[in-house]
């Protein structure tokens, strides 16, 4: 049996649909949610995940600022506009896109970030928050990995849930937030010993290594669902995730492609932070 995709474009259209009808009933109370997105320096990924989180803005009426800095920005000038943009009222969410310059020190700055307006989740007090289970703003990316989840029709509830890699940014938080949803949990890391044969256990499989197609079918329970957060360019320019796709089809009962699984559903969390940091922002809904 062939695995069904998880289409992350679609379940991602659904949301931001979502996400629409939000943003007009907050329109009619005087409410518009705004991003504000920091870039410092040239990096080209980068300037591309800028340029399609200002769009996604637009598209959904929101209101964003972009603020293109020069690399040779020094780290108090970043810090001081971090400042202004914490005490601007029509900012909701703050978004400073890294990797920054070797020169300013990336903890200083998420410091720096108004936790009400941590729409990437990275700050301390948002981590702390996510660690015992009190409402906060969510890291996007494990944020979309539950709504894939939830939105292909899966429970996650009672599942034994396996995540390689243990980064700040995918690893540690998508564990926190499947337990959350009561899933048990396994962290697999490099050092990890018998790592094929506890993901073999894995009812859900959250992979986030970095490295292209390194899990193929051999450490893939039957039926499993396979949640690819990996994106690599190969030297012929193919993207591909940290999971053989074509290799693992025929064992897993769902999974994500690469690219249009977990890609399109960050820029869509990121919104939905805005949205909702706005609403506590004007003390609304939720």
């Amino acid at each position: 049996m062939v695995a069904q995709r998880i289409e992350g474009k679609q379940i991602s259209d659904e949301i931001r649909s979502e996400l629409i009808h939000k943003t007009a009933e907050l329109a009619k109370q005087g409410v518009v949610p705004g991003l504000a997105v920091v870039l410092v320096g040239e990096d080209r990924a980068s300037q591309v995940y800028v340029a399609s989180k200002a769009k996604a803005c637009e598209q959904l009426g929101f209101y964003s600022e972009v603020h293109r800095l020069e690399a040779s920005t020094t780290q108090e000038q970043l810090l001081a506009l971090i400042d202004k943009l914490n005490n601007q009222s029509n900012i909701h969410g703050i978004l400073v896109q890294l990797p920054l310059p070797s020169h300013i020190e990336e903890k200083a700055v998420i410091d720096a970030i108004d936790v009400k307006k941590d729409v990437d989740g990275f700050h301390p007090i948002s981590v702390g928050n996510l660690v015992i289970g009190d409402d906060s703003l969510l890291p996007c990316t494990p944020a979309g990995v539950i709504e894939l989840i939830k939105r292909s029709g899966n429970t996650i509830a009672g599942k034994h849930a396996v995540v390689i890699g243990r980064s700040n940014i995918v690893g540690k938080p998508v564990s926190m937030l499947l337990l959350r949803e009561h899933a048990t949990v396994t962290i697999c890391h490099s050092r990890t010993a018998n790592m094929e044969a506890i993901a073999q256990t894995a009812d859900i499989l959250v992979v986030a290594i970095g490295k292209p197609q390194a899990i193929g079918a051999s450490f893939v329970k039957p039926g499993a669902i396979v949640i690819d957060v990996g994106i690599n360019r190969l030297e012929d320019g193919k993207l591909v995730g940290d999971v053989d796709y074509e290799d693992v089809l025929d064992t897993a009962g769902f999974i994500t492609p690469v690219p249009g699984g977990v890609g399109p559903m960050t820029i869509t969390m990121l919104l939905a932070n805005t949205l909702k940091a706005a609403e506590q922002a004007n003390r609304i809904g939720g």
